[in-house]
């Protein structure tokens, strides 16, 4: 029986923590699989329930987290080192960038038959200075030399990594979309779309505008408190918006609303504001039934979940077009989508779907047909171990 050691950066909220719960637990039973887990920062709501509703106990890293610290990375690489001795696997396979470059140090260095690693994302613009982005583009090409495949979760991802950045040859990469339970967005609807609105003060005639995500500089929540401001003052209609998430630019960002004097509301406060901070919440199938359009204003996304769960609960999107966004939306059928950092159209689009009804409506109804078959996690876990066995094979190993 071929074993896989999976490993994760940290169980923070998001794509990768989906993904390798989902692969964990329903990954063909011919495999043995063991999941590696580092911690998440203070300021990012856990994931661990999902892991714990189906069943997935993590092995933790507690020295491996997100930040770089010489000496906590050296032990989270020699614990790596230990549980891959011990373990013994066939596959290593690891997911984000901390454990990517930890992980395929120590299955290379330990001799590990199969080495695979998954882009979720990448940090090679919008994130640091160009003389620090540069150095991790460089140590990507070593790890991907010493990778025996790489995934992309996207088309786009793929040609930024393969043709953009260099990081490695078009044909180590392999392209497996994320995959998610969807059915629960269809399930229980009105319920839970009362059960949001009820909480949360927002009135029937009022349209909810939303947009989930970490607080931090990428995710450039100015663009959407911005374009709001101008929303508001243009709308014939009734608006609340709401900043579902929490982070290091929260500060920042409240700030910005009083700037523009937005009046709003913070957790557990009066919600009877037209902005309401809500910082994390996990029922993300009651936030996105409540809501009426779901929100994107990055300078890059990989695979952003929210926008695939938005479509799996029938809303409609207004997003920048960046990273793999127009892999997972259908222009102009479930998403308006405009150029970075531009106020003016992000305003105009979002203005479109609060003035139109059936255009909200048009938007939103072809989106769970859309993502339905493509970002399952069935198909995750069937993509994943048809790769797993063409690795396998393709080092004379019986898979």
């Amino acid at each position: 029986m071929p074993r896989v050691l999976r490993i994760i950066n940290r169980l923070n909220l998001g794509g990768p923590t989906y993904n390798v719960a989902y692969l964990t637990k329903y990954l063909d039973s011919k495999y043995e699989t063991m999941l590696l887990a580092g911690m998440k920062d203070e300021t990012e709501a856990s994931s661990e329930f999902i892991l714990k509703k189906l069943g997935v106990t993590p092995v933790y890293v507690s020295e491996m987290r997100r930040s770089i610290n010489p000496l906590d990375d050296l032990k989270s690489y020699q614990k790596i080192k230990d549980v891959i001795r011990e373990f013994k696997p066939d596959i290593v396979h690891t997911h984000a960038a901390k454990s990517g470059a930890l992980g395929r140090l120590a299955a290379h260095h330990c001799k590990v038959p199969v080495v695979v690693h998954t882009f979720h994302g990448h940090v090679f613009h919008s994130y640091f200075h160009p003389a620090k982005t540069k150095i991790f583009i460089e140590i990507e090409k070593y790890l991907a030399a010493i990778s025996t495949g790489i995934i992309a979760i996207s088309n786009l991802q793929k040609k930024e990594l393969s043709n953009d950045f260099k990081i490695c040859a078009a044909d180590k990469i392999t392209v497996i979309p994320l995959g998610f339970e969807l059915e629960k967005f269809q399930t229980d609807y009105d319920k839970k779309r009362n059960a949001f609105r009820l909480k949360y003060h927002v009135a029937d005639d009022e349209i909810a505008v939303g947009i989930i995500g970490r607080l931090v500089p990428v995710k450039n929540h100015p663009l959407f408190l911005k374009a709001i401001k101008k929303v508001f003052e243009k709308t014939t209609k009734k608006v609340k918006a709401f900043i579902i998430g929490d982070g290091e630019e929260k500060e920042k960002i409240i700030k910005l609303a009083q700037d523009l004097n937005l009046s709003y509301a913070l957790p557990d406060s009066d919600f009877n504001q037209s902005l309401v901070f809500t910082s994390w919440l996990t029922q993300i199938d009651e936030v996105m039934a409540g809501l009426d359009i779901v929100a994107m204003t990055s300078f890059n996304e990989g695979t952003p979940v929210s926008l695939i769960e938005a479509q799996a609960s029938n809303k409609p999107i207004v997003s920048t077009a960046v990273g793999g966004i127009e892999d997972i939306v259908v222009a102009d059928k479930t998403a308006l989508l405009s150029p970075n950092n531009d106020v003016e159209q992000f305003a105009g689009h979002l203005l479109q779907l609060i003035e139109q009804d059936a255009l909200r409506s048009s938007f939103g109804s072809q989106g769970y047909e859309f993502v339905k078959e493509k970002f399952s996690f069935k198909r995750l876990v069937e993509d994943t171990g048809a790769f797993y066995e063409k690795l396998l094979r393709a080092k004379g190993l019986k898979a």
